[in-house]
């Protein structure tokens, strides 16, 4: 066996023998070792659909990689993998999925992904075996369909071997040991006795520079033995194959095309032909999961009982839908594990804590991920950054406060979300609430409709205590939902009077030591701060586009208080310890990390009243002028006590008004929201939550990561030059510089439908031709009209171009603005009092 290599993976299905195939491609010498035989594990009763439907524009570009990569497999292999290209019917049985279908349609457009729209007579007319009269209409992706999964695997492999690499079969790995350069890695051949796979007494050890885990349902114990937490465990999944469909067997004998896969999503279904019969594979609820803890030794190819009556509905549905099924009878039924995770995307990155350590785990639909998994994640290992942002799937969304109960419960809610409709608004409730700040009880009495962020409940609107018992706050909408109301009230008292936000989920790190001012000097693109200031700074990848945006204050002289977004807080940990410690390795000083997330609570006060609402509370020898322009200017910190309260205050505000964050000792939190709610009575201030809150930021072009920020653009993409000083030396310049401009970030004023506001999912339109896409979008209640921030050509750049905004199918007149289109200069952030 070889005992050295770049590269190992580990797991032989659809997923790790596409990771090794692109490794070797890129040049890296790569080994693959499987603890039974390839596609043993989920990859062998996968139904092989490769839908290209998805609403992350990162996974869009993955699923379309993929369609088009495994087209090639054949030419290349010689082996045939098995694909249909019949194509993918999505139906709708409501307008509300019909807007689906047209949110969707922007993301395709803008990651060039083909699809049309058919009518209930159309689909009728193309398919008569299936009932139309209830539909409104459907989407159709005529490019992908099915393939078989063993098959599509065993070609990969082949191509894998052909371009170098070792596949190794029946081989468990036991353990991990990093030695500072590269992993050893122990394995063990494994050995048929009695029909399970045992240990042998053949022990090897493998040395590897990097180690890519693959190992899907068996990745509880991949945890295990790395020491992390991987929220990825298997749901049941059952599919049925009936007998021959007469109607459909003539059907085809009257020379007409295999149907498409058909997927009633309003029903939880999808369905395709299999030698005359259908597949019918149900979403339903209450799938439980399975091997929380671990595989089972002895469960190989295996399979569970089938249940059917937990999937009656979907089967009685699929006759509804296909009326000639129901004199099929059932041939075959299958009911196997899944990998989900709790918002079901897969785990692909970096491992948390560890180095050259790469999860690809917790694929829910591996077969059509797996080639562009493959491709992306090799792109990220040898070239230092994919060409998309793959932040959204990173490994580290998930924190250490995660839970096996909390993974479990969220992936069956996912499991059973799989086809129930995907708001842009919509917030899934199983295993909430779990993580609160200190005033969740007295948001919730003043009628706070809460989101969650990295498992922290925030809220994202308040509603009207006492609405009319007809009022349904949970109502989700692709058009403004019944919360718009309230998030315009909110974003207008801010404008207007002052609003509270609770931002206790701000990400907060405390970065301190003799090596601290040099270590975060070289690591932001930004001048640092002096003692008692604050500055907006980035850290950059290392192929120059934008890792992570902080907040910087300095608290002394080699001491910072970093805050960055609340939804990264692990991912962004992570990415300072490990740089800390390169810095340290390289002769850098001391310098000592923490995670100060939980240990401070933040509220943010805004609005042209923040100033007379904080003088009526502020314990100072001077209350008049404690908080003027000349002791507290803006960009700067001062503790300060509010009443009882001690506080960190930072004069910032990210909706663009008068503003303070007050970040307080977590203990307080009930106390100092009392306190700020009671004098802020006088002065009109209203509660805000997060929506309102994204509405106001657009309005004053600041950036968000995860949306304009992100590790596709570098920060002069984004338009931050102001925040980049080319007189130092940072992490990731010179591969910025050698970047240039490839895309600009641009504000937007919309003239759009009278219902509908963009979310930051639609394409940007030029004459027809897509020329950029929107990263976020609003409703601006300054201006009276929609908003966004997206990317386009540099040269439709410039203040006044006009352009098209594809919303609803339609397209919508749209101009470019200049930055912070509200307040360019800064007035009312800097007013004095």
């Amino acid at each position: 066996m070889k005992t050295h290599v770049k590269a190992l993976v580990v797991g032989g299905g659809a997923v790790g023998t596409s990771i090794a195939y692109h490794l070797q491609k890129a040049g890296w010498e790569t080994m693959l070792v499987e603890r039974d035989e390839l596609t043993s594990g989920s990859t062998w009763h996968a139904a092989g659909l490769l839908p290209l439907f998805n609403m992350s524009y990162a996974t869009t570009h993955i699923h379309k990689y993929s369609v088009d990569f495994y087209k090639t497999l054949e030419a290349e292999t010689g082996l045939n993998a098995g694909f249909s290209i019949c194509g993918n019917l999505r139906m709708a049985q409501t307008q509300d999925r019909m807007d689906e279908y047209m949110l969707y349609s922007s993301v395709a457009e803008t990651a060039g992904v083909y699809h049309e729209f058919l009518t209930p007579a159309q689909i009728a007319e193309r398919w008569p075996l299936v009932r139309t009269d209830d539909l409104k209409g459907a989407l159709f992706h005529p490019q992908d369909g099915y393939i078989n999964p063993a098959d599509v695997t065993q070609a990969m492999a082949k191509g894998a071997r052909q371009l170098g690499v070792v596949i190794e079969r029946k081989i468990q790995v036991d353990g991990y040991r990093w030695t500072g350069s590269e992993w050893i890695v122990s394995v063990t051949r494994m050995v048929e006795q009695g029909g399970n796979l045992v240990p042998s007494e053949e022990k090897y050890e493998i040395h590897a520079e990097h180690v890519v885990t693959a190992t899907g349902n068996h990745a509880q114990r991949t945890a295990k033995l790395l020491g992390i937490k991987i929220p990825a465990i298997p749901v049941e999944h059952q599919y049925i194959v009936t007998e021959p469909d007469p109607a459909l067997v003539a059907y085809r004998k009257a020379g007409h095309a295999e149907h498409p896969v058909l997927r009633d999503a309003d029903a939880k279904w999808y369905a395709r032909e299999e030698r005359g019969g259908w597949i019918l594979g149900p979403y339903e609820l209450n799938a439980p999961a399975r091997f929380q803890y671990g595989v089972p030794d002895s469960f190989r190819a295996d399979l569970f009982p089938l249940d059917l009556e937990r999937i009656e509905a979907e089967y009685m549905s699929m006759i509804h839908r296909i009326p000639s099924s129901e004199v099929a009878g059932l041939k075959d039924d299958f009911n196997g594990p899944i990998c989900y995770t709790p918002d079901g995307n897969p785990l692909v990155g970096p491992a948390p804590g560890l180095r050259n350590m790469w999860l690809a785990e917790g694929f829910s639909f591996g077969i059509t991920a797996a080639g562009g998994t493959g491709y992306y994640l090799a792109q990220m290992m040898v070239a230092g950054e994919a060409e998309i942002d793959m932040a959204s799937l990173d490994p580290k969304r998930y924190g250490g406060w995660m839970t096996t109960e909390y993974a479990v419960k969220k992936n069956e809610e996912c499991y059973e979300h799989v086809f129930i409709l995907h708001h842009p608004d919509e917030e899934r409730e199983a295993a909430r609430p779990l993580r609160t700040a200190p005033a969740y009880d007295r948001q919730i009495a003043l009628g706070a409709q809460m989101g969650q962020v990295n498992g922290w409940e925030r809220p994202n609107y308040y509603g009207e205590v006492g609405a009319p018992a007809d009022f349904d706050h949970n109502s989700r909408s692709f058009r403004r939902g019944a919360w718009w109301q309230y998030a315009e009230a909110e974003a207008k008292a801010v404008r207007e009077t002052c609003g509270i936000i609770d931002a206790s989920a701000f990400t907060k790190h405390l970065v301190r030591g003799p090596g601290a001012t040099a270590f975060l000097d070289h690591f932001t693109c930004n001048k640092l701060p002096k003692t008692g200031r604050i500055n907006l700074t980035y850290a950059l990848t290392e192929a120059g586009t934008t890792r992570t945006e902080y907040t910087i204050v300095r608290l002394s002289e080699d001491e910072y208080y970093l805050i960055s977004a609340g939804a990264w807080t692990a991912y962004d940990y992570d990415f300072l310890k490990k740089a800390s410690e390169d810095f340290i390795a390289a002769g850098g000083g001391t310098i000592e990390i923490h995670d100060v997330t939980t240990q401070w609570g933040v509220y943010a006060l805004a609005g042209p009243a923040a100033r007379a609402i904080l003088a009526g509370l502020i314990r100072d020898a001077e209350p008049e002028s404690a908080l003027s322009n000349k002791r507290f200017p803006w960009l700067s910190c001062r503790e300060i006590e509010l009443g009882m309260c001690p506080v960190r205050a930072i004069r910032v505000a990210y909706t663009g008004e008068l503003g303070w964050e007050l970040h307080y000792p977590i203990e307080f939190g009930r106390y100092l929201w009392d306190l700020l709610l009671k004098e802020g009575a006088k002065h009109g201030l209203k509660p805000v939550g997060a929506r309102a809150q994204n509405w106001l930021r657009q309005e004053k072009s600041y950036r968000a990561f995860g949306t304009e920020l992100g590790r596709d653009a570098t920060p002069l993409e984004a338009g931050l030059d102001r925040f980049v000083d080319l007189e130092k030396d940072f992490r990731g310049k010179a591969k910025m510089l050698e970047t240039g401009i490839r895309s600009k970030c641009v504000t937007l004023l919309i003239d759009g439908p009278s219902d509908t506001d963009p979310w930051g999912k639609e394409a940007l339109l030029l004459n027809g031709e897509k020329v950029g896409r929107l990263t976020s979008g609003g409703w601006s209640v300054v201006f009276g009209k929609q908003i966004g921030m997206g990317y386009v050509r540099p040269d439709l750049a410039e203040v006044g171009t006009r352009l098209k905004v594809k919303m609803l199918l339609q397209e919508w007149d749209a101009v470019v603005v200049e930055d912070s289109p509200h307040d360019p200069e800064n007035a009312r952030i800097r007013i004095n009092g």
